[in-house]
Parts: structure tokens; C-alpha cells; sequence
């Protein structure tokens, strides 16, 4: 089974994939999480991260999506994996949105994973815009 799993600062990956979860379908085994919240600290969150990872088995891969490259929950989660012998099986992502994480849970079934996150991360470029409402000006307003 391929894994998706998400980590971040506070609640974010939970909520990512309380979203995603709207949109690609609830209640998959699919999806994991595990957020860096303010009263649990370090121990604490690796811990949540080795239970969450039981039920990976050595044959299986995980995406591994964090909400900042270099971050403490992606560094984390990464030396957690690395010291339960997941690494080989891991490829890992961060500074990741709601549409990366939809089509990745959609996609990496039927796609290769290396071609997944590099197609993922090509369109993601170009979709972070600036969204200006323009506003209509009659005569009046001059």
C-alpha cells in the first residue's frame, strides 16, 4: 500500500487531511497525520509519529508531506522513519497545498511515485496567484 502522510506545526495536517478527505473520499486507510502541537513538544510528537507509522509494513511506501521544507515535524518525521527502516520506501515533500495532496491521494496508485511528486510540483508552481477582484467604477465616482 502506498501511504500518504502528512505532518506539520499544530493542526494544519489534520486539517489537510480532514479536506482531502472531503474531496477524495472519507475514511481511507490511505491517509495519516501527525501535527507538532505547543503542549507536547519533541518526545511527545515522535511518539504520535511511531504509533501512526504501525501500520506500515516494510513493503510499503510513504509519501511523506510536511507544511515547511526543513521543519521540525518533516525533520522529525523523516529521522522517525529512517530509525523504523522506512526511508528506502519514503519520498518526502514539503511546503505542500490542499490541491497537492488531493491529486497525490488520487494519483499514486496509477502513477510511478518519482513522476507523481515531479509532475506534483511542476503544476504546483504556477497555481500560487495573487486573486484581484476588480471593481466596477460608474461616473458617479469621479
Amino acid at each position: 500500500m502506498k501511504y500518504v502522510f502528512l505532518v506539520s506545526h499544530g493542526e494544519f495536517a489534520q486539517g489537510l487531511a480532514h479536506a482531502a478527505g472531503m474531496l477524495a473520499g472519507k475514511d481511507r486507510d490511505d491517509i495519516l497525520y501527525a501535527g507538532l502541537k505547543e503542549d507536547t513538544g519533541a518526545d511527545g510528537f515522535t511518539e504520535e509519529l511511531k504509533e501512526k507509522l504501525k501500520v506500515v509494513k516494510p513493503e510499503d511506501e510513504i509519501l511523506l508531506f510536511g507544511d515547511i521544507i526543513g521543519g521540525s515535524p518533516l525533520t522529525t518525521a523523516a529521522n522517525v522513519i529512517s530509525e523504523v527502516g522506512l526511508l528506502p520506501n519514503t519520498s518526502i515533500v514539503g511546503g505542500v497545498n490542499l490541491p497537492f495532496i488531493i491529486t497525490s491521494i488520487l494519483m499514486k496508485d496509477v502513477m510511478d511515485t518519482d513522476e507523481l511528486i515531479a509532475q506534483q510540483i511542476e503544476e504546483a508552481r504556477p497555481q500560487l496567484k495573487e486573486f484581484v477582484l476588480e471593481t466596477e467604477t460608474s461616473d458617479d465616482d469621479i
